[in-house]
């Protein structure tokens, strides 16, 4: 069964927003960076030379572990932006990697990196929780 390509006018436009997106992610770890440069002593405003509370010490380690975690996700987010730059350079962007049919633009224009159609996505999940239980 072969499918057609996206039009030239709706690969830029998804183009555009991947872009968009990645400009976004970068510019979000790259504020986050600043901030953990910063310190958590001087972003408080706390100076001092007295030792943190063990309560304190725990704190700054969670908000550490939940920043690392998140920058995580957006370095993952990157990938998958970049990899869809590369389906829409090789023309297989929009094209559910399942079943071979259109992406729905609906799920594009929120989520310009998916590999598979709400169907498949759906499957896939379904398969994952199943091997899980």
């Amino acid at each position: 069964m072969a499918v057609k390509k996206l039009s030239a006018e709706k690969l830029k436009h998804y183009e555009d927003i991947i872009r968009t997106e990645l400009r976004e992610s970068v510019a979000y770890i790259e504020n986050i960076n600043k901030e953990q440069s910063v310190g958590a002593r001087e972003s408080s405003g706390d100076l001092s030379s007295y030792a943190y509370h063990q309560a304190d010490q725990g704190s700054d380690t969670n908000l550490m572990e939940q920043t690392v975690m998140m920058m995580e996700g957006e370095r993952e987010k990157i990938r998958l932006l970049n990899d869809a730059m590369r389906r829409i350079a090789d023309g297989s962007y929009g094209i559910c990697e399942m079943c071979g049919e259109y992406i729905q633009d609906t799920r594009l224009e929120v989520i310009p990196y998916a590999t598979y159609c709400v169907s498949c996505k759906e499957k896939s999940e379904d398969k994952k929780r199943r091997q899980r239980r």
